[in-house]
């Protein structure tokens, strides 16, 4: 319930304002529903960007492609401030609009979409506006090329609601599986699993050896992989197509989808092959474990490709995510984050804020953040020139995440859901699980009572919001 009374807040007192500046009078600040002022000969724009990165490489990135930026237009002050996830940024966000000092752009992950395109200000006005809106067909900002054309489909799908792109892509990833092909291969399993089943014969195989690994497999117990099988089931997470032709008001907790899923999560640790390390959203611990071959296999986000081959010691291998060979495979989603633009910006502070996030995923730096991470390069131009430099032959690890995205059906239940309350539904899906695993409760019954509890959430929400 926390980001429904956190909107709700918004929604009474949030206004619209300034990007955040200082009083130093060589500076201007953005000015609210004054589309057109523009900066006085020898002013310098201030715009804040907030990351929700606090990592020295990624956070990095994003500080010196700012610092770039202002010194090729010396008109404007990209700031950077770090925040250490995308709840924090999102909770701070909120707070910052009310005090009448938000950032120009906003960096938030896809779960928040649905709330951003409900969050508004005291006139009823969104608080985001419309990239698309504010480009207005032109093909470059300030010298700056627009890359919305050439955004990979999956992430142009996801974000493009009613036609229209709200908030400019970044750091997009999809789940895939790493696996220890050392002992696999001792196992006797020569490639990587594909279904369900050849986890489970693969599992058999490496917990039969003499030296076998305290486990087999893991992943962090997130409502994001429950997801991305619901996505590869064609099931829906919610109605109203995902919440994609109309608004969802209902969840589906207890789907066909959902329950082979988690049941068959549920089988794999009770044989023993699936490690729990007894921590909801545990990123850290499981990849630990890979990384310690105290499992063989990872299921985790393709945002770290880069990490697991500069950090093992093994064949490490990508793979797609392992799916249900009962059901056709209809396609995985994506996760990750946008930046979204504050509304009421004068046109001087707006058409540096687009150009900046133009120029921040340009070909040669979305390439680089890719390559730099794993996140899958946000465009096609980007993905042109990776292939011409032999970046996938040189690691070809980093292009499976975007042959996995390319392989799925263009689908609502691939395209993943845009809900109210999202973050609260995930919670709801991620301590049901636990239960499951830690309690041994039955997983019909427990997913039963996870649905009644979500789609309260989720009700109270449209109350608010739903019109």
């Amino acid at each position: 319930m926390k980001y429904r009374i956190l909107l709700l807040v918004a929604a009474v007192s949030l206004i619209a304002a300034a990007c955040g500046g200082d009083s130093d009078p060589t500076t201007t600040t953005a000015a609210p529903g004054d589309g057109g002022t523009s900066a006085a000969p020898g002013e310098v724009i201030d715009i804040d960007f907030w990351v929700a990165f606090s990592d020295e490489a990624r956070l990095g990135f994003a500080e010196d492609r700012a610092a770039e930026f202002n010194t090729k237009h010396p008109e404007y002050n990209i700031e950077v401030t770090s925040f250490a996830s995308y709840n924090d940024a999102f909770d701070a966000a909120v707070l910052a609009v009310d005090s009448g000092e938000p950032p120009g752009i906003i960096h938030f992950f896809e779960a928040a979409t649905r709330q951003a395109l409900d969050a508004v200000g005291a006139d009823g006005n969104p608080i985001f506006k419309s990239v698309t809106e504010a480009i207005a067909g032109r093909s470059e900002i300030l010298g700056e090329p627009v890359v919305l054309d050439s955004v990979v489909s999956a992430a142009r799908d996801y974000y493009t609601v009613d036609g229209s792109f709200y908030s400019m892509p970044w750091n997009t990833s999809t789940t895939v599986m790493f696996n220890n092909m050392d002992m696999l291969k001792a196992a006797g399993v020569n490639e990587p699993p594909e279904t369900w089943g050849d986890v489970e014969d693969a599992c058999e195989a490496i917990m039969g050896m003499a030296d076998a690994p305290s486990g087999c497999i893991t992943w962090p117990n997130h409502s994001w992989f429950v997801e991305q099988s619901l996505g590869q089931q064609g099931e829906l997470l919610g109605n109203a197509d995902n919440g994609r032709s109309g608004r969802a008001t209902e969840v589906y907790l207890e789907s066909d989808g959902m329950l082979n899923y988690v049941g068959w999560w549920k089988e794999l640790a009770d044989n023993g092959y699936y490690t729990y390390t007894g921590l909801q959203r545990d990123w850290d611990g499981t990849s630990n474990a890979y990384i310690a071959e105290e499992v063989a296999m990872l299921i985790y986000s393709s945002s770290d490709t880069t990490f697991f081959d500069e950090n093992t010691t093994f064949d490490n291998q990508a793979s797609f995510m392992p799916r249900n060979e009962d059901v056709a495979y209809v396609g995985n989603l994506i996760g990750g984050a946008t930046l979204w633009m504050l509304d009421g910006m004068d046109t001087a502070t707006q058409d540096g804020a687009l150009a900046f996030m133009n120029f921040f995923s340009n070909p040669a730096n979305a390439a680089a953040w890719h390559q730099l991470t794993g996140y899958v390069p946000i465009t096609q131009d980007a993905v042109d020139l990776l292939q011409g430099e032999g970046w996938y032959d040189e690691s070809p690890n980093s292009k499976v995440a975007s042959d996995q995205l390319a392989a799925a059906e263009n689908t609502p239940a691939s395209l993943g859901a845009l809900l109210g309350n999202f973050v609260g539904i995930r919670d709801v899906i991620t301590i049901a699980i636990e239960d499951i695993l830690v309690n041994d409760l039955d997983v019909a019954t427990r997913m039963a009572q996870a649905n009644e509890e979500a789609n309260k959430s989720l009700s109270e929400y449209e109350q608010l919001y739903g019109g």
